[in-house]
């Protein structure tokens, strides 16, 4: 296991996680991060570790301290991970992970524990994860929404899907069932593949076979084009939609030629260019996207970063009415956080306008999305319909 530390050094793990008793105030605000720079999934965490280069180092006068772990995707390390936060680091507040199975994993510590945690992944809050847990990426409905309005728009009657066999890919395939079959879309197959694969031929040949209007990928990171390569080089011609999470300039350079064309859902900090003045997420868009290019390269813009990024765009709001009432280290403190993370409204960032609630632990709306294609090797945006 891979350690990135931004700040002081950590100490050595305890793995067990013991009630915890009350804390001795301290002089910063202790920030545990365990995210996947390894593995599988490493092209979303990559960009969520490295934009925490362009995060305050401060907020309200109080130092940051932040600890960046790597799980490799694994929900058992990252267990690991955001116990030792717990129990060696005293975090005030977890982020993490960059997919959805160790997401869940860390939701449950934290709420077990009573410390606010931001998901930098979309999970499943179910209410044993709803006090304490927040979600940075945009909720399923609301990108899936786009997508299936696309489809109607375009005529599409029947629909074939390949997503991920996790949680992930289950997101996607039950809010297919949930939204677009009563849009009047009729789901002809369904196939899986796991994110270590290296081929998805049988389930593509099948995809094929069934001639779907439309296919619907349910991956992220890199691996999204696999089954959009896959699907072009067996000849299918109709519409090929992906998912948000595949919306990176790696998945154009995997996919190729065969990226030309896909529609897929995004988060809005991929073109805040193209946004009116008045979009509360464009500032913020271009002020992330700005320093991530200047050091990573033009076109290097991730909508992953923009998850950890946006997450300290809301602490810089959050912490200082938390201060008002508590102290760093205490869990009046960590209270505090998520009281006020309930309290402030329109918390504008690089992927959304954030209004959380009790019952509404995404709190974003239809500004948190866009929908792109591919035209000439670049992302261009697609009106909506």
């Amino acid at each position: 296991m891979k350690r990135f530390y931004l700040t002081a050094a950590i100490a050595a793990a305890t793995l067990t996680l013991p009630a915890l008793p009350a804390l001795a105030q301290t002089a910063e605000i202790t920030i545990g991060i365990t995210t996947t720079t390894t593995g599988p999934g490493a092209a979303l965490g990559i960009p969520e570790r490295n934009a925490l280069e362009f995060v305050p180092k401060e907020i309200g006068g109080v130092p940051l301290k932040v600890i960046v772990l790597d799980d490799g995707g694994d929900p058992t390390t990252a267990t690991t991970n955001a116990r030792r936060f717990v129990t060696e680091s005293k975090a005030d507040i977890i982020m993490g992970s960059a997919l959805t199975p160790p997401t869940i994993a860390v939701s449950n510590v934290a709420n077990e524990a009573g410390i606010p945690h931001f998901g930098l992944a979309p999970f499943p809050i179910t209410p044993e994860r709803a006090k304490w847990s927040v979600a940075m990426p945009q909720p399923i409905p609301i990108v899936g929404k786009v997508l299936y309005d696309h489809m109607k728009a375009h005529k599409v009657k029947t629909v074939g899907y390949i997503g991920y066999s996790d949680s992930y890919g289950d997101l996607w395939f039950n809010d297919l069932k949930a939204q677009g079959v009563p849009m009047g879309l009729t789901i002809v197959d369904e196939e899986r593949f796991a994110r270590p694969d290296t081929s998805v031929t049988g389930q593509v040949l099948k995809l094929v076979a069934a001639n779907p209007d439309a296919i619907l990928v349910g991956a992220s990171g890199t691996a999204a084009a696999l089954p959009q390569t896959e699907l072009r080089e067996r000849g299918y011609q109709g519409l090929i939609y992906q998912t948000h999470g595949a919306a990176s300039m790696d998945f154009i350079r995997i996919a190729g030629k065969a990226a030309e064309g896909v529609l897929m859902a995004s988060g809005p900090v991929m073109d805040p260019e193209d946004q009116p003045d008045s979009a509360l997420t464009k500032k913020p868009g271009l002020a992330l996207n700005a320093a991530y290019e200047a050091k990573y390269g033009p076109h290097s813009r991730s909508q992953f970063a923009g998850h950890s990024y946006d997450a300290f765009e809301i602490l810089k709001r959050v912490v200082p009415v938390a201060l008002k009432t508590a102290k760093p280290g205490t869990p009046e403190f960590r209270e505090a956080i998520r009281q006020a993370l309930l309290s402030e409204k329109d918390l504008a960032a690089s992927q959304g306008v954030y209004n959380f609630t009790e019952k509404d632990r995404y709190g974003v709306d239809d500004r948190a999305r866009i929908l792109l294609t591919v035209k000439d090797g670049k992302y261009q945006m697609v009106k909506e319909p």
